[in-house]
């Protein structure tokens, strides 16, 4: 229940913050993701738990993140184009290097 309505409260938030470039990756990050990666796993920076994930390549990661996965709905619950999701994996896998 509880990631339920962290995830309507970050639709909400994703509505209000509109739409960045997509060559801005932390700036994506910082509109888009950071309400739910900031409290939930994985967190940005945790180098042990986004190894694995960082493992299986950065289109794997975009895609899921794109189709959604476990408690973050399909694109964070935005509707950000693909290349600014590409881009937001793209500086969350290089902070947890």
């Amino acid at each position: 229940m509880k990631k339920g309505v962290v995830a309507l409260a970050v639709m909400a938030a994703l509505g209000a913050a509109g739409s960045v470039a997509a060559a801005d990756g932390k700036a994506v990050y910082d509109k888009t993701c950071a309400v739910c990666h900031k409290v939930m796993d994985p967190k940005l920076g945790d180098k042990a738990v986004w190894a694995p994930r960082i493992k299986q390549g950065a289109n794997a990661l975009t895609a899921s993140v794109i189709k959604g996965k476990g408690a973050m709905p399909p694109k964070g619950g935005s509707s950000l184009p693909d290349a600014d999701i590409k881009a937001a994996v793209e500086y969350i896998v290089s902070q947890a290097k």
